[in-house]
């Protein structure tokens, strides 16, 4: 795909159990043009709408009821090893982030975060997409 060609609007599931967090994201991401397809409270709940949304990215709370965001990706890369997955945890949970990124999580963004940060994130997640889909490691940030 040509870097100067316009981006077309990524789809993104939003999932975290805090609906404040859900609002925050959504809000950040409609206005970069991104189309929030879903959100979702748990990674159940997560793993049934990636299925049937098929977005472009998924941001993936780690730590929910039901089931954690590490579990939730586990399943979701079982069924379609090409899902994007960033995850979103607090600070102090960096063992949780090498959890995430060691099951398929693409990239990471630490709570509390900026509209720069997730946007930043995000769009280099799905640059990856087309750069090295082999594999779910990129250059980390140091920790």
């Amino acid at each position: 795909m040509d870097g100067t060609r316009q981006k077309m609007a990524k789809t993104v599931l939003i999932v975290d159990d805090i609906e404040f967090v859900r609002k925050t994201l959504s809000d950040i991401l409609t206005a970069a043009r991104y189309t929030v397809v879903g959100e979702a409270a748990d990674g159940q709940e997560a793993i049934e709408m990636y299925h049937r949304l098929r977005p472009n990215i998924v941001t993936m709370d780690v730590v929910m009821p039901k089931m954690s965001g590490i579990e939730a990706i586990r399943k979701i890369i079982q069924q379609d090893k090409d899902a994007r997955v960033v995850i979103i945890s607090a600070m102090g949970q960096e063992n949780l982030v090498m959890d995430a990124i060691t099951v398929g999580a693409k990239d990471y963004i630490l709570k509390p975060f900026s509209a720069a940060d997730v946007l930043k994130t995000i769009e280099h997640a799905l640059a990856d997409e087309s750069h090295h889909s082999k594999s779910p490691y990129r250059d980390q940030k140091a920790i």
